[in-house]
């Protein structure tokens, strides 16, 4: 499933997801699905990015603002 996927990965199946839906021609339980799937892999990505960015400021040190 998507827990295996890259954020790149993620990201791709959202846009995808969205796309159907915004292609009209569904039915209301069919898009209910994909608008259920697509509030999954927003989570998915959102938590892989908060997760990368901890690492990037582990890395680095916190950003600081000019």
């Amino acid at each position: 499933m998507s827990d295996d996927l890259t954020f790149e990965q993620l990201v791709e199946e959202l846009e995808a997801t969205i796309a159907r839906m915004a292609g009209g021609n569904l039915g209301i339980e069919e898009v209910t699905d994909l608008y259920e799937r697509a509030g999954k892999l927003h989570a998915q990505a959102a938590e892989r990015l908060a997760a990368i960015s901890a690492r990037i400021e582990k890395l680095t040190g916190p950003a600081t603002s000019s």
